[in-house]
């Protein structure tokens, strides 16, 4: 019964493709509305490889698309006015390497009784829309228009390549019939000679399925329901189709949980699969998580990259639980940060059958020389100090051979992160016996950490040992943020942690490994990609506040933990 109402509930709004000048309703005081929003990158906690608002709020990625010059956009949830969520609009930055950003202005605007919800952005090449009469790089976007009363999907256009955005004169171009709050996160992509979307109807735990050839009428055509982890809610659909190790490009759906993760909080999770234009078919029922840890939720993958190559993949490094108390709100005037971009492909390479892997984006534009290397570490360690390097990101690699590709193997591979003044640390590492778990830990920060009880401090992985008997470890850590990447990104897991004293050594270990095992490591320091945007003279926040917005607190259903 629950499919056949959703069928006939959704009601596309047939409308013209009729221009207008855009018009701006902005009540946000303080906030620029033809620059950038200012913001200094000099915090304690402040990443500097990883994208993070120049100040105020943010959560997930949004209209996430690569153009014909190469250049990447990614557009956020951004409230601009207050370091927790409400006043929903859409941030906007643009990279060439997606390390290095430049902060563009708001793209598009909250309006004092609604807020612009999450959504995605496609490049219009052959104007279906009927908006780009003389150009091929016109931009549409789609996203949830949320109100106190419903939940409704809107579009706006861009001439100038997603900078500024239209919105369309006669939105919303789908809604429900009766109404609904639960209605949200489009994402749209080519497929044939039509437009698809998939979209969630949250509480129902189900992603419709939609068609359209021109943005403005919309129809359903089928629904993915009840399946893997349901949590509360489902949230932010993706589909995509990414190339295969050995085989033919397959899809993957991706779904966001929230809350009610089995670790709390928000959660990813995918399914590889068929798609054919209107329905998605998966190839089994599993339930496949994106990230071990418990701070990467609402990923999207970046449209215009053809399907032969690595997708590429962002999230929102935080968590629900906890993303509106994490204390740089207070000190530095910000919260949140995205991942490192990942590319990603499927692999059929553990009895679970497909996986999808995700591994770091090309880091080399970012690379400073390398710190420490030892190309026979043995059963033996390395100790770093790296307190003078201005960054204080860091990218290490270690490679282990040889490993006994049976029970008997044995010995660990370990790391840890110190503050030479506070004594807390960050750590993490392999056990090359039993089940082969992966571990990281944020246990021994203090501060926040041992005061927010959502805070989940220790997280591990089973990862079997590869047949041909290696095993490899990558992560890059980032004042604030820890990512692992294992056997080249068969797992993966993220880590935020805030402590009292700056984490500036490291020590990289292996103990007890069976005879004739070989290890080899390495560690590179990370240019700032901010330090054109740092300055020695503080931080300041202009109108933002650490507590709720006066003028819009509202946010999803279900999210508003504060």
């Amino acid at each position: 019964m629950l499919l056949f109402t959703l069928l006939f509930a959704a009601i596309a709004v047939a409308q013209n493709s009729s221009i207008q000048t855009p018009t701006s309703i902005v009540f946000d005081s303080g906030v620029p509305t033809d620059a950038p929003v200012p913001g200094l990158y000099n915090g304690t906690w402040r990443p500097q490889v990883h994208f993070s608002p120049p100040r105020g709020f943010m959560n997930d990625p949004n209209g996430c698309f690569r153009d014909d010059n190469g250049t990447w956009h990614l557009y956020y949830q951004y409230n601009p006015t207050a370091t927790v969520a409400g006043n929903q609009h859409w941030g906007h930055a643009t990279s060439q390497d997606l390390y290095t950003w430049e902060n563009q202005q708001i793209a598009i605007y909250a309006m004092e009784d609604s807020q612009i919800f999450s959504g995605s952005a496609v490049i219009d090449t052959n104007n279906t829309s009927g908006f780009f009469p003389n150009q091929t790089n016109g931009v549409v976007a789609i996203y949830t228009l949320n109100t106190q009363y419903s939940q409704v999907q809107e579009i706006a256009y861009s001439y100038d390549g997603g900078f500024t955005f239209i919105k369309y004169v006669n939105n919303p171009v789908l809604a429900l019939d009766p109404a609904s709050t639960q209605f949200r996160d489009p994402k749209v992509i080519r497929y044939g000679n039509s437009w698809a979307m998939v979209v969630s109807y949250a509480q129902d735990f189900v992603i419709g399925i939609f068609t359209s050839p021109d943005f403005k009428n919309w129809t359903h055509a089928s629904n993915f329901s009840h399946h893997g982890l349901l949590g509360l809610q489902y949230e932010c659909p993706n589909l995509v189709q990414m190339p295969v190790e050995g085989g033919d490009a397959m899809w993957v759906l991706v779904i966001s949980i929230n809350p009610g993760a089995p670790q709390g909080g928000s959660i990813t999770q995918y399914f590889p699969g068929d798609f054919n234009g209107t329905h998605f078919t998966p190839v089994d029922g599993a339930a496949r998580i994106a990230d071990f840890g418990k701070d990467n939720y609402a990923g999207q993958f970046f449209y215009g990259l053809p399907e032969t190559e690595e997708q590429v993949f962002i999230a929102w490094a935080s968590n629900w639980e906890y993303c509106q108390q994490v204390p740089t709100g207070e000190t530095e005037g910000w919260r949140s940060s995205m991942s490192v971009p990942r590319r990603t492909h499927l692999a059929n390479v553990t009895r679970m059958g497909w996986d999808m892997i995700s591994a770091p984006y090309d880091l080399s534009p970012i690379y400073s020389s390398p710190l420490a290397t030892n190309s026979s570490l043995g059963n033996g360690s390395i100790l770093l100090d790296y307190s003078t390097l201005p960054s204080r990101a860091i990218y290490f690699q270690c490679n282990v051979s040889n490993i006994p590709n049976n029970t008997y193997s044995q010995g660990t591979l370990n790391f840890t992160f110190y503050s030479s003044t506070t004594h807390e640390s960050v750590s993490g590492g392999f056990y090359f016996g039993g089940d082969n778990p992966f571990w990281i830990s944020r246990q021994k920060v203090l501060g926040f950490g041992k005061t927010n009880p959502f805070f989940t401090d220790k997280f591990s992985v089973g990862n079997p040992i590869n047949t041909n008997g290696t095993f490899t470890l990558e992560g890059v850590m980032d004042r604030s943020i820890l990512e692992v990447f294992l056997d080249g990104g068969r797992n993966s897991g993220t880590m935020t942690f805030f402590p009292l004293g700056e984490l500036d050594t490291i020590e990289l270990r292996a103990g007890e490994l069976n005879d004739n095992v070989t290890v080899s490591v390495a560690v590179w320091g990370l240019k700032s990609t901010w330090a054109d945007q740092a300055s020695a003279d503080g931080v300041v926040y202009g109108n933002v506040t650490s507590g709720g917005n006066s003028t819009q607190t509202m946010r999803r259903d279900m999210k508003a933990h504060t």
